[in-house]
């Protein structure tokens, strides 16, 4: 009983920080909203249209932080005297990758957001704002490697004192750049994507000098990567990439059926969504936790304890996402009653809700085990599993039910649940199989 909580005491250590700082992140999204909603809803409206396509292009190269983790986790354990040969590689991949995808995406701008807004006045806003922020994409592609590379060497909490210090300064240089302060030029919405982009370089710049100063021993920047490092690095990090653009239009879709139906469904629909993208972020902390200590086991070839590690993290994201779906389940009103004012919505809402947070404990063994399935170079086995659950299952069955037989938003979200739940019975066959436990 005291060993498993050493264990479970040292999962939440690993991914307390992780969690802080992507909660960091919600926060600063709402920041953003608020200032710019000072501007109007045309200017908040184009910035979320901009957020979104910039979210789509991230998710391109999100893949390289799991793909350099994993093989510096396992590189770790196996006590491997050049630990960071991964970073390398995925740095190279990050600006070979980044920069062609900077320049389309900046040429084509226009026609990219045209796909998501056909209003003129919110376009031209959209096409402003993600022009500014996508010049950080190669950065952001470089700061993923970065924080792959601390994660799986479990300096974890370093990742927290870095993205906080970034999310403090975009508010003061976004405030400055949208309202014009401090001699600044007054941008308005451009701002909140330049101050971004600014503080996202400023990241980068610190993640390399806490690199050059303390994994310049492990291999860091002293070497070219080898070709076959390249490939593997390439083969970890594509699947994972996919995964994430396709999941991310997997959410485009949902809202796309809930247009269908009416626009309080839609309206209602969102914030749910919002809601479980935020609550679930513990679960995904404590996987990218399980992760890193999955990938330790099996470069000391230690495949039980490897497993062991699986169930030990899920342990804990059960206990924190029930405790965190609570207020969900007894009180939908009050938690309604702050996003919406009239009673039509709240009624509409109040059985989705409470469907909403059993959906987030159903979804802790799928979030978890993903992510420690990744620890184990399994990416490819996570992406086939999770956008065919989605793509094949969720989403045409939500249309079935919700649109075609006129179910709405409670019978989308019925099939939401069934769909979670038999994900993670999915997720949890994979992981009992042990296919995956051998190292790269």
């Amino acid at each position: 009983m005291v060993l498993m909580g050493h264990r479970r005491s040292k999962v939440m250590r690993l991914a307390l920080p992780i969690m802080l700082g992507m909660l960091s992140q919600s926060v600063l999204n709402l920041i953003d909203a608020a200032l710019v909603g000072s501007l109007g809803e045309v200017a908040l409206a184009g910035v979320g249209v901009g957020g979104y396509a910039m979210f789509m292009m991230t998710a391109l190269v999100f893949g390289l932080s799991s793909g350099v983790q994993a093989q510096t986790a396992q590189r770790t354990g196996a006590q491997c005297a050049t630990p960071a040969q991964p970073l390398n590689a995925g740095l190279l991949i990050a600006l070979g990758v980044g920069l062609p995808l900077t320049l389309m995406a900046w040429w084509q701008a226009p026609l990219l957001i045209r796909l998501m807004t056909q209003t003129t006045d919110v376009h031209s806003v959209a096409v402003d704002y993600f022009r500014w922020r996508v010049v950080s994409l190669s950065a952001i592609a470089m700061t993923l490697c970065f924080r792959g590379y601390w994660n799986g060497r479990q300096y974890t909490s370093l990742y927290l004192r870095i993205i906080v210090g970034v999310h403090v300064l975009n508010v003061f240089i976004s405030i400055g750049l949208i309202f014009g302060y401090a001699g600044l030029p007054q941008m308005g919405a451009s701002g909140a994507g330049a101050g971004t982009t600014l503080s996202i370089f400023i990241g980068l710049v610190a993640w390399l000098f806490v690199s050059v100063k303390g994994a310049c021993q492990q291999g860091f920047l002293q070497h070219l990567p080898s070709s076959q490092q390249i490939r593997q690095t390439l083969v970890l990090a594509f699947p994972h990439s996919f995964q994430q653009l396709w999941f991310a239009a997997g959410y485009a879709v949902l809202i796309w059926m809930l247009s269908q139906i009416d626009t309080a469904s839609v309206a209602v629909g969102h914030v749910l969504i919002n809601l479980s993208l935020l609550l679930i972020l513990p679960g995904v902390g404590l996987g990218v936790a399980a992760m890193s200590l999955v990938g330790d086991a099996l470069g000391r070839e230690a495949r039980q304890e490897a497993h062991r590690w699986g169930w030990d993290a899920l342990g804990v994201a059960w206990q924190l996402l029930a405790l965190l779906a609570l207020p969900m389940l007894l009180f939908p009103s009050a938690l309604l009653g702050l996003f919406f004012h009239q009673e039509a919505l709240i009624a509409l809402g109040r059985l989705p809700l409470q469907l909403t947070g059993a959906m987030i404990v159903l979804d802790a063994a799928a979030l978890v085990l993903a992510q420690a399935l990744m620890g184990a170079g399994a990416q490819r086995t996570v992406m086939m599993l999770t956008l065919s659950m989605q793509w094949l299952l969720f989403l045409p069955l939500a249309w079935w039910v919700g649109v075609v037989h006129e179910h709405g938003l409670i019978g989308i979200w019925l099939v939401q649940l069934i769909y979670r739940l038999l994900n993670s019975l999915a997720f949890l066959w994979v992981w009992q199989r042990r296919r995956w436990a051998s190292p790269l």
